[in-house]
């Protein structure tokens, strides 16, 4: 009896060991690819920004002279600012439009609701550079289909890419275009995780849609929306291949975003040390409001009934 009784400890110590190899070969792919492509790289820039550096001389050590030219830039600046003027223009309109389209289609059938999510999905099969050369030509101030409508409302025609006062506005849309299928389904999904019991009990009590959204359906989604929120600012505030392919950064740099500032020091400059500085300045930023967006909602653990 004592003897079995040792060994039963011994046993589950065995098993617990295998159990932990186990995991961490399970887990080696991912951390292999997660030092590989970011914890290396970032670690990497993060020394070079400390030189001046290119392709074709010797790096010097300048300290942090990099880290103070990029704050001393009144265009990078600018550019953080545009951006976070450019994602408080899009998120929030992404995810209302998401929100719509969801409750629609966990209103209605099956066959419907599928149809539904594979049309709201297309765009996000899109690539970029074409979804914007599509709206480059819906914008064209001759023959646009833009100022076709605008027409049809019996207002003046706008040189909507041209103009400094709605470049950046016109831009929104192909944005929101582009990420709203993926923001609508996650939407959806965490639409059809609240259980109908609620509504039920909600319908009973009789409260209407709009009351049953705001105290069902809006706390019990708190995390669907939080981690939408900061996917959809990580995503728009870094975007590249629109402004690029639209404007260019134009007209007179109103469009010209972070990433695509930091493209043009690193195509243009000899010293390739200010866009490694400024991408990690960027990465700062956004990495301080994501920081503060999470401790100001606090997300919490989805809980069921």
């Amino acid at each position: 009896m004592y003897t079995r009784q040792r060994q039963r400890p011994r046993a589950r110590a065995g098993v617990n060991r295998r159990q932990g190899t186990l995991a961490c070969l399970m887990l080696l792919p991912a951390v292999t690819g997660l030092s590989v492509f970011v914890l290396w790289p970032l670690a990497r820039s993060i020394y070079l920004s400390f030189y001046q550096w290119n392709f074709y001389t010797d790096n010097v050590f300048v300290g942090w002279k990099n880290f103070a030219d990029v704050l001393g830039d009144p265009k990078f600046a600018a550019s953080v600012i545009r951006g976070l003027l450019f994602t408080a223009m899009v998120v929030p309109l992404q995810l209302l439009i998401a929100f719509a389209f969801a409750s629609v289609a966990r209103s209605v059938g099956p066959r419907m609701a599928g149809a539904l999510k594979m049309t709201i999905y297309i765009p996000t099969v899109v690539s970029t550079v074409i979804a914007s050369l599509i709206f480059v030509v819906i914008y064209q101030f001759s023959g646009g289909v833009a100022n076709w409508l605008v027409g049809l409302a019996g207002a003046e025609p706008q040189a909507w890419l041209g103009d400094a006062a709605w470049a950046l506005r016109a831009m929104t849309v192909p944005t929101i275009w582009i990420g709203l299928g993926l923001t609508s389904l996650i939407m959806l999904a965490g639409m059809l995780d609240v259980p109908e019991s609620y509504y039920d009990s909600a319908r009973l009590d009789g409260a209407g849609w709009i009351r049953q959204q705001i105290y069902i359906t809006l706390p019990l989604m708190k995390n669907v929306f939080l981690y939408l929120l900061i996917t959809g600012f990580t995503v728009t505030i870094q975007q590249f291949e629109i402004p690029l392919v639209m404007t260019s950064g134009g007209p007179a740099d109103s469009t010209l975003l972070p990433n695509l500032l930091i493209f043009r020091h690193f195509r243009y400059d000899d010293n390739v040390g200010f866009s490694v500085a400024a991408a990690i300045l960027l990465f700062a930023v956004i990495g301080s409001i994501s920081a503060l967006v999470f401790r100001l909602l606090r997300s919490e653990k989805a809980t069921d009934a």
